[in-house]
């Protein structure tokens, strides 16, 4: 049996102009919420309840599915631009004036284009081994065993094990600790992403791809929020030179990394990197 609170959280419901929301709300309430936005095929029972257990001690968490992916009804959105649209909308439906933003991955790319395009709406931000968008100079070719593998019609666990974790001994083994974590809620339901909701992020991923260097970097240069870059230094999906090129271009960054770890490292070190987001919101 879990012993997580995440995985007592129930499921909350919102409507919004395009769809009615599927969130759960963990954590003291008051002062800023914190919003988290999650990955390709990632719905609210993939997040590590370990790692919202640790952010959720001192922080109001929410975490959420976008428009027509899992427990959220509505058509999936294709692009970055369409799925900030939901993140916005889903914000705006709980009535929230202002937000704090963690992305992972996609959500991360996603977390940024909302701070540029919704300054009002964002204090601060955080992001979590992803893309400034576009491609980044000097990024090695991507791994094609990584692409096929992503884009599989059916991801497994030993799949995502291979893609979130470093191919050593440790990492292997904290991958299948964050399976064995997150099985209590994909027990109980679990909603797959449609074909239609997958496709659609990864075209959103491959659209995002082909912005070039020169506008990633002039849009960087508007975000005035302080932000917080995270990545992993054996990250096999984006390479940890994303998040220190894009330091390099915000007003106000700061850049923290982890040697051990891959794409998931957030729930390979869940207590340290809560500990960070928590001393970032602090301040």
């Amino acid at each position: 049996m879990s012993t997580c609170l995440a995985d007592a959280a129930e499921d909350l419901t919102v409507t919004g102009p395009s769809a009615t929301f599927t969130y759960r709300r963990i954590g003291p309430r008051g002062g800023i919420p914190l919003v988290l936005l999650n990955r390709v095929r990632g719905t609210l029972d993939w997040w590590d309840p370990e790692f919202l257990d640790h952010l959720a001690a001192g922080h109001d968490v929410i975490v959420f599915d976008n428009v027509g992916t899992g427990y959220t009804t509505g058509t999936p959105r294709d692009s970055v631009e369409g799925l900030a649209d939901g993140t916005v909308e889903f914000i705006e439906a709980l009535g929230l004036p202002e937000v704090d933003l963690l992305g992972w991955t996609l959500g991360g790319t996603v977390a940024q284009h909302i701070t540029r395009r919704r300054p009002d709406l964002v204090r601060k931000l955080i992001v979590a081994a992803a893309n400034p968008g576009g491609t980044v100079p000097g990024a090695p070719d991507p791994n094609p065993t990584v692409g096929a593998t992503m884009t599989k019609p059916e991801v497994t666990g030993d799949d995502l094990v291979f893609l979130f974790f470093p191919e050593t001994d440790t990492g292997r083994a904290a991958g299948y600790e964050h399976l064995a974590r997150v099985a209590t809620r994909l027990a109980t339901g679990r909603p797959d992403v449609s074909e239609a909701a997958a496709m659609g992020q990864i075209a959103a991923i491959q659209k995002d791809a082909a912005i070039p260097f020169e506008q990633v970097r002039a849009d960087l240069a508007t975000i005035r929020q302080p932000v917080l870059y995270a990545t992993g230094m054996q990250d096999a999906m984006i390479p940890a030179l994303a998040s220190y090129t894009a330091v390099q271009h915000v007003t106000d960054a700061i850049l923290v990394a982890y040697s051990d770890a891959g794409h998931a490292f957030l729930f390979q070190h869940a207590k340290e990197f809560a500990a960070q987001v928590s001393a970032f919101l602090s301040d």
